[in-house]
């Protein structure tokens, strides 16, 4: 029992160690993922916005490659939208079945799935390695969730050091709450012009409020970077504070209750 106990203290004891040891490297991410939400809400071009998602998600887990799969209601299935690494060279807009893949199983269960071996694992779509060329050895994936709906999956496909471990995860999931904002952005902005600049003006400080709101819950963070932290949500506030009024203001003149002066 003595000897049980002091493996456990052991290896808390290397948790521990290993944490403080990553802990300026996961500031440095969190930073990052940062700066990455003012540039996704400002991007209106899906096909650029897609791609740069895909960069950023390999740049932040340090992955050979990663890619993006949306959802289209009329065929039931995922396509792959946006690749990098060795993926992009082959890449083509690929069907992916949701009732028989990896990022079928993370879109319909709605839940993030870490696959260290994925050739082992029944659900795996091979396809797509076969077109491209690409070994996939391990995966991690997340869902692309909006207010009410899932829009897609992220996946980063093997680690370019070591194994995916629950950093890398919780990183993944605050990008794809972003990117999935980001997303419906650039789908409203197509419908309609006018309705997409509000809410694009909307979603920008939405975003960073997002952002700010997922790294202040994090028990290991620091007093000096909470500290910014409550500055950015205090400004983004203030900031949408004074959006909605501008934006009240407008529709009193457009419904001819009030005239411009």
């Amino acid at each position: 029992m003595e000897s049980l106990v002091q493996t456990m203290i052991k290896s808390r004891s290397a948790r521990d160690e290993s944490a403080i040891r990553n802990y300026p490297l996961l500031l440095k991410r969190y930073a990052r993922l940062l700066d990455v939400s003012s540039e996704l809400v400002s991007t209106l071009d899906q096909a650029t916005l897609l791609q740069h998602i895909a960069e950023v998600a390999r740049e932040l887990t340090n992955s050979e490659a990663s890619s993006i799969l949306l959802y289209d209601p009329q065929t039931g299935h995922l396509y792959f939208e946006a690749a990098t690494g060795p993926l992009k060279e082959g890449f083509t807009r690929s069907a992916v079945p949701t009732d028989d893949s990896i990022a079928g199983w993370i879109f319909t269960n709605q839940e993030p799935l870490l696959v260290e071996d994925a050739k082992a694992d029944s659900r795996f779509f091979a396809d797509i390695d076969l077109q491209t060329k690409f070994f996939t050895r391990s995966i991690l994936g997340v869902p692309l969730q909006t207010k009410d709906k899932t829009i897609g999956v992220i996946e980063v496909l093997n680690k370019e050091q070591g194994t995916f471990v629950e950093d890398d995860q919780l990183i993944l999931r605050s990008l794809a709450a972003q990117a999935a904002i980001a997303i419906e952005n650039t789908r409203l902005f197509q419908q309609s012009d006018l309705i997409a600049e509000m809410v694009h003006e909307l979603r920008t400080p939405l975003a960073a409020l997002l952002a700010a709101a997922h790294l202040l819950q994090r028990p290991d963070l620091v007093q000096e970077q909470s500290t910014k932290l409550s500055q950015t949500i205090f400004n983004e506030v203030q900031r949408l504070n004074e959006m909605t009024t501008d934006f009240l203001e407008l529709a009193r003149l457009e419904s001819g209750r009030a005239k411009f002066e």
